[in-house]
C-alpha cells in the first residue's frame, strides 16, 4: 500500500521513480544532500519506500520526538539526538551497527537545512568506526530525481574523501539552490 502511495506521490510531483538502491548493501551510512528544505524528508520517505529499503534509520533533533508527534518519528525509524549534549554519538551508533545484521543510517552531512561553510564529520567517523561504506544520495530538485553514487569506504586520507563527497554533491540543486554545496568546491 505505502509503495503505491509513494510511487503516485512521486509521479504527481514529476519525480523519477525508477531508482534502485544497491541491494547488496546490508549496512551503510547513507548521506543525503543537499539538505535545503523540510521537503527533503518527505521525498526521502518516498524513495525509501519505492526502493523497498528496510532497516533504515535516521537521527533527528530531540525536539522532533516529543509530544504530540514523537511516536511518528520513532515509527519511521528515527533516533533522537541531543545536539547540545557531549555524548559520544559515534560510539553509540557504532554499537547499533554492530548489534544488527541489517542497518542503514541516513544522515544529512550538513547537519542542518541552512547554508554551511563545511560538512559535519560525524557521519564519516560513524562509517569509519563501524567499518561500513558510505553511500552518497543526491536529491536533485532540478532534474527531479535521486542519484546514488557507488558506495565507498573511508580511507586514511580524510581530506581527499571529503573532496570526493563535496565534488559529488556540489553540482546538485536542492529545493532552495542558494543553500546548496557548490560554494564548498
Amino acid at each position: 500500500m505505502a509503495y503505491f502511495f509513494w510511487k503516485l506521490f512521486l509521479k504527481i510531483n514529476g519525480w523519477n521513480s525508477d531508482i534502485t538502491f544497491p541491494k547488496n548493501i546490508k549496512k551503510a551510512v547513507v548521506i543525503v544532500a543537499p539538505h535545503t528544505s523540510w521537503w527533503d524528508f518527505i521525498f526521502g520517505l518516498a524513495y525509501r519506500s519505492i526502493s523497498k529499503i528496510k532497516h533504515t534509520h535516521f537521527l533527528g533533533k530531540a525536539e522532533l520526538f516529543k509530544w504530540p508527534f514523537g511516536w511518528f518519528f520513532y515509527w519511521l525509524g528515527g533516533t533522537p539526538v541531543d545536539r547540545k549534549s557531549k555524548q559520544n554519538i559515534v560510539e553509540q551508533i557504532t554499537k547499533e551497527f554492530n548489534a544488527h545484521e541489517h542497518f542503514l543510517l541516513a544522515l544529512a552531512p550538513e547537519g542542518t537545512r541552512k547554508k554551511v561553510t563545511q560538512l559535519k564529520t560525524g557521519f564519516y567517523y560513524i562509517a569509519k568506526s563501524a567499518d561500513v561504506p558510505i553511500v552518497m544520495a543526491a536529491m536533485d530538485y532540478k532534474k527531479k530525481t535521486l542519484i546514488y553514487a557507488e558506495p565507498f569506504f573511508t580511507s586514511e586520507n580524510e581530506a581527499e574523501d571529503f573532496k570526493k563527497i563535496i565534488a559529488f554533491f556540489a553540482p546538485i540543486q536542492g529545493k532552495n539552490p542558494e543553500l546548496g554545496l557548490a560554494h564548498l568546491l
